[in-house]
């Protein structure tokens, strides 16, 4: 053979070999990964090719399915009572991707997960009918909030002390996430991402605010935990004013004629007593309050319930008047409701904080689970001693303190409320807490609830936790349990 010839024969196979090894290397190595790219229009294609699977709430579906046409998006996501349930579905639009369940849970949805698949279509890549979401929530309780928050901007969360399962969760503003849904949505996405109310951030898990004098029942149960006091009846050492460490400052409290000078913990939290609950913070050191409010969730950059919570914080590398401050929730102490909730659930629960969540199952078309999340997986938070003093402090709260607008008829309820500051200098509406329990014995049903109004137009005299949230809290408590 001609030396020339045999010479580009070899460059030429060489050259079939590597276009071989290039195309075996895509399809086997590579596939899924163009496959799963946002930006491959097939993936879309297949994503609302049919159907898509529910999300469901009390064994009805809150999502649906609605046919397209002229578009190669043969299906778009529909919802019932959209704005009502927005805060825990998410939305699924055709062009703007998805968020909360409908994002974490988009696989299964849509029928691309390969666990829908035997082993057959997985090598096929035959697409299969889509799962189903089950969630925890409460139609009852979610709607009872969405209720009592109205037009305010605002959050709420209702959990199951016992179990963990999240009961309720809204945030307002909402919005209706069908009117996104589609691929021609431009006006309604810009008005909802253009708007200062922000309707598309989820308050409830996502917006840390400082928590106020709610953040009272963290420190004591710090101090009942660490023996600073030995019952929530025994005098506390608090001068009223307080000044704080090292400063001029004088921390006053909002009711002056309050009894808070050397005040019981328990008188303390009836009246909210400011210079209790910073001198006590002080006393124990940021340490030890940081120690007790992570054990409650802070600081927790990883809580998945199963969407991701923002970190409530408590801070680090204070001074004595600072670590003072924290000690009334202010100073860069932040949370969430869902947090705020978790510390009321975790004294309800005696002393052990059960996970929340807000899933139960994923299934698959057949009723088979994909994933069970499993109720009362429990840590123990305080001691039954700490908890049953707390829970009885807080009845106090309710029944002749600051909670009261948050009684329930026939049952227990404990609660505390929360004014924080905001702004530079307090110059801007405060936020109005409220966090609570409620127990019915003769049922054995409980709650635990957390309520933030971040604005509710009210004039800056009228805001306060008892006047604003404790109503919200006790709209959702008395639907809990009945």
């Amino acid at each position: 053979m001609n030396k020339t010839i045999r010479h580009t024969s070899v460059f030429v196979l060489i050259l079939v070999l590597a276009l071989l090894g290039r195309a075996t290397w895509v399809q086997a190595y590579e596939g899924k990964a163009l496959a799963d790219d946002s930006k491959n229009r097939r993936k879309t294609i297949a994503q609302y090719a049919q159907p898509l699977g529910n999300i469901v709430v009390a064994g009805s579906p809150v999502t649906g399915s609605k046919k397209t046409e002229g578009s190669d998006l043969s299906y778009k996501r529909t919802y019932t009572d959209g704005e009502l349930y927005a805060a825990v579905t998410g939305y699924s639009s055709q062009a703007y991707g998805a968020t909360q369940l409908e994002g974490i849970y988009s696989s299964v949805l849509d029928g691309t997960d390969d666990r829908l698949k035997n082993p057959l279509d997985a090598v096929t890549r035959k697409q299969q009918e889509p799962g189903t979401v089950v969630t925890t929530i409460d139609p009852d309780v979610q709607k009872a909030a969405y209720r009592a928050l109205g037009g305010k901007k605002g959050a709420a969360v209702a959990i199951d002390p016992a179990t963990g399962r999240i009961l309720a969760m809204v945030s307002t503003p909402s919005y209706d996430p069908s009117k996104i849904a589609g691929t021609n949505d431009g006006d309604a996405w810009k008005e909802l991402t253009t708007d200062e109310d922000k309707p598309l951030v989820n308050r409830a898990l996502r917006q840390p605010l400082p928590p106020g004098s709610t953040f009272k029942l963290v420190v004591a149960a710090a101090a009942l935990e660490d023996g600073l006091y030995g019952s929530v009846d025994t005098a506390t050492k608090s001068p009223d004013p307080y000044t704080l460490p090292g400063t001029r400052t004088v921390l006053r409290n909002e009711n002056a004629s309050a009894p808070c000078e050397n005040a019981t913990i328990r008188t303390a939290l009836q009246y909210s007593c400011n210079n209790v609950f910073a001198k006590m913070a002080a006393d124990l050191g940021q340490d030890k309050v940081k120690a007790m409010a992570e054990k409650f969730g802070f600081n927790d950059a990883e809580l998945d319930v199963p969407v991701r919570a923002y970190a409530s914080v408590y801070p680090s590398g204070m001074d004595k008047a600072q670590t003072a401050l924290t000690g009334i929730g202010q100073f860069d102490v932040t949370a969430t409701p869902l947090q705020m909730a978790m510390v009321s659930a975790a004294i309800a629960n005696d002393g052990l904080l059960a996970a929340p969540h807000m899933v139960s199952q994923v299934v698959d078309s057949d009723g088979d689970a994909l994933n069970s999340y499993e109720d009362g997986d429990t840590e123990r938070i305080v001691s039954s001693s700490t908890a049953e003093q707390l829970r009885s402090a807080m009845v106090t709260v309710v029944e002749k303190g600051t909670g009261t607008n948050a009684a329930v008829a026939g049952a227990e309820v404990g609660g505390k409320t929360g004014t924080a500051q905001h702004g530079e200098n307090n110059s801007k509406t405060p936020y109005a807490w409220f966090t609570s329990y409620a127990k019915d014995s003769s049922t054995g049903k409980q709650v635990a609830v957390a309520v933030m109004i971040e604005d509710s137009g009210a004039a800056r005299s009228e805001v306060s936790g008892n006047g604003l949230a404790a109503p919200v809290a006790q709209k959702m408590m008395e639907a809990a349990l009945k």
